[in-house]
């Protein structure tokens, strides 16, 4: 599959969720999330870690800019609803670790995922916040012992992207994503933008009408929107 550029950023046309985890199963790697901020905001380390691996459309933005290049049939997927599609469709035949979120969120996670996909082996966990290098180091250490095939990484980027890369160098063969906060969304500590906001590429809007803190951020995507539109993407 050809990987496509938006301003030197990769990201894969992918048509489906379920083309995503064929492609992230044939070819192991780090699954990242590409949305406007990834694009704006990519440094020349998180760019290599997007290139290197699998960018998929996770924000109306990219998703626009690659319909305008002429992958009509690309679509977006949410990387919350991406990471328990894994789950389900791996449930019996793959191991998990989760990483991120707090302790509380974490614990809760893994408790969740276990009533809604019986099945699934959950090989380890831990939250996302590391006293030291040693703490992280332990959690290379584990990462190497049990060897999971699927890692979640739910910290928010650009931590999880880095943190992804350096536990993929330990072990390489296992399928990485990063979640941000999903974790909180599936447990119901966060709300996400309905199906409306989603279809009409609102999801930006939605965010910063109930929470109007974040329009700072939001205000790059709207620089996005303004690049797009005038064919600098």
């Amino acid at each position: 599959m050809e990987r496509i550029y938006l301003k030197n950023v990769g990201v894969f046309p992918f048509r489906s969720a379920d083309e995503i985890i064929d492609y992230a199963e044939e070819h192991k790697g780090i699954l990242v999330a590409i949305n406007a901020e990834k694009v704006m905001f990519a440094t020349d380390n998180t760019r290599d870690i997007i290139n290197n691996n699998i960018g998929y459309c996770d924000g109306s933005g990219p998703v626009l800019a690659l319909r305008k290049k002429g992958f009509k049939e690309v679509c977006k997927v949410a990387g919350c609803d991406l990471w328990l599609l894994i789950a389900e469709r791996f449930r019996k035949e793959k191991s998990f670790y989760l990483v991120g979120a707090s302790e509380e969120v974490n614990k809760e996670t893994v408790e969740k995922l276990r009533i809604q996909f019986p099945e699934i082996r959950i090989s380890g966990r831990r939250n996302g916040f590391f006293a030291d290098e040693l703490e992280k180091q332990a959690l290379l250490d584990e990462i190497v012992t049990k060897k999971p095939d699927v890692v979640f990484v739910a910290m928010g980027s650009p931590r999880q992207e880095l943190l992804m890369a350096e536990m993929q160098r330990v072990h390489p063969d296992a399928i990485y994503q990063g979640l941000g906060g999903s974790f909180d969304v599936y447990t119901g500590r966060n709300k996400r933008a309905g199906k409306w906001w989603s279809d009409h590429h609102l999801e930006s809007l939605y965010q910063v009408l109930t929470d109007p803190k974040r329009i700072k951020r939001k205000i790059h995507y709207w620089r996005f929107a303004w690049w797009l539109a005038s064919g600098r993407i």
